[in-house]
């Protein structure tokens, strides 16, 4: 008995992408919205933050904890006094 312990290109070429769409999407649009909101909030908030050029390619670059990591730390990275 022969047991296959890895995948090829032929194997994802079987796969039924639409079959597994409607599983996807969901988890694709929430983390777009924690993009657009955590980027909102750093534009809104860019002159009391600082670093905003490097939260910026956090955010966009770090999928999904980019903006997850914004909001626990970047929050608290202010100019502030």
């Amino acid at each position: 008995m022969k047991i296959q312990l890895n995948y090829s290109i032929n194997d994802l070429k079987e796969i039924d992408f639409m079959a597994v769409l409607p599983m996807i999407f969901p988890v694709i649009a929430i983390v777009m919205l924690f993009v657009l909101i955590a980027l909102i909030d750093l534009y809104r908030h860019r002159k009391t933050r600082k670093n905003v050029l490097i939260w910026t390619i956090i955010i966009l670059l770090v999928l999904p904890l980019g903006p997850i990591v914004y909001f626990i730390m970047g929050r608290k990275d202010s100019g502030r006094k």
